[in-house]
């Protein structure tokens, strides 16, 4: 849902707070018992088996920006001690960093974009680095790193079908085809009318899948969708969004496109905005529970996984003028209500405490696994390597 550096949206963040406030991470017993207060900034306690899960996982937000401050000075601003406490004790391995770029200068926006965040990087190298290939994801967990996973929430600008390798060689893993108005591509899931992926859109993505980029669907409208998954040789994503079935609102997935999603071998992530979790109150992380089991029920564990579409403190934290003009950019199909976040999913630990719900729904250990991260590993895994398939023509 963030905005473009083109629109020069601006937040400042709300972790401007003493570094002895931040959520580090204390010490535990490793048992598989009881409950246990990890966090030196909050009392609330976690299981251990939430704790073991969290830390024993490749967890993958497959939407989560890492700033949702877009003033183009944001990447060059280093992180505080409290922002480095709260990515750390997040349990979070991978972020793909995204925001939507459109307009006449999507082409120089977006290389500004990936020039900066990867420079934002390089700066915190002792705290992150970048993904190229899914293998990176496991180094990342295993060296105590943060991998990202550069994205964008557009494709205007690919300009021609070169363009996709041009920016793959940058640094680009995923791109979104569309966001929710219509371009070159296909059209936007507040679109009136949706034409489906154009000619141009096709060729698109078969270069995207030459060269191994993630193909995301999350905006798009419903017919732009289902082309995009039958045009595509290799699965793709649905990187954050929910299922319409259990709230009727025009950016989420109907349970067709789910479907096909998941027979092509696609992965689909649930988002915690509220208006995209529930249209009515209370909106808690057990509704986000619902749209997970539900794609569990219709295509099965390997087919989910999370795409926050947030980042650590989420929208709520934003000073009120900066929201207005984030709300004000959205349709009014988009139903915000007072608050933006889901309750218990609006914090740096917010992995736990899903982590927890989970467990309460009765997932399996690796249910769990699948759901933070390992299907999205998988998919990362899959479309990465380059050139056609074997028995596959051009």
């Amino acid at each position: 849902m963030a905005r473009s550096l083109a629109h020069r949206l601006t937040r400042r963040k709300f972790l401007g707070r003493a570094a002895g406030c931040a959520a580090t991470v204390v010490g535990f017993p490793m048992l598989n018992f009881g409950a246990y207060p990890i966090f030196a900034s909050t009392p609330k306690k976690y299981s251990a088996r939430a704790v073991d899960l969290v830390r024993e996982s490749l967890v993958i937000d497959m939407l989560g920006p890492l700033k949702l401050d877009l003033r183009p000075e944001a990447s060059a601003e280093p992180l505080t001690p409290a922002e480095v406490a709260a990515f750390e004790s997040s349990g979070i391995t991978a972020f793909h960093h995204a925001v939507g770029i459109g307009g006449p200068n999507a082409y120089e926006d977006t290389l500004a974009f990936l020039a900066a965040w990867s420079g934002f990087v390089g700066r915190h190298s002792d705290l992150f680095c970048l993904m190229d290939k899914a293998a990176d994801l496991d180094r990342a967990k295993s060296g105590g790193k943060i991998a990202v996973i550069l994205g964008v929430q557009n494709s205007e600008h690919f300009r021609t079908p070169a363009d996709v390798k041009t920016f793959y060689q940058l640094g680009q893993r995923v791109s979104q085809l569309t966001y929710n108005t219509q371009n070159f591509i296909g059209s936007g899931s507040t679109d009136r009318v949706d034409g489906g992926v154009s000619d141009f859109g096709a060729s698109i993505i078969e270069a995207m899948n030459d060269v191994g980029m993630l193909v995301d669907v999350s905006h798009c409208g419903d017919r732009t969708t289902l082309d995009a998954i039958e045009i595509s040789r290799r699965p793709i994503a649905i990187t954050h969004s929910n299922c319409r079935a259990l709230n009727d609102h025009p950016r989420l997935k109907t349970d067709e496109a789910i479907r096909k999603l998941a027979a092509r071998g696609g992965v689909m992530g649930i988002t915690g905005v509220r208006n995209f979790v529930r249209d009515r109150e209370p909106t808690t992380v057990e509704h986000i529970v619902d749209h997970i089991d539900h794609v569990v029920r219709l295509v099965g564990i390997d087919h989910v996984g999370i795409g926050s579409d947030a980042d650590l403190e989420g929208y709520d934290d934003m000073p009120p003028e900066q929201q207005q003009t984030l709300r004000a950019y959205y349709k009014s199909s988009y139903a915000f209500r007072d608050r933006i976040d889901t309750d218990g999913f609006d914090h740096p630990r917010k992995i736990y405490d899903l982590t927890e719900a989970l467990i309460r729904r009765g997932y399996s250990d690796s249910n769990i696994r699948a759901v933070l991260g390992g299907n999205f590993r998988r998919l990362l895994q899959e479309v990465q390597v380059s050139g056609p398939k074997e028995g596959e023509t051009r």
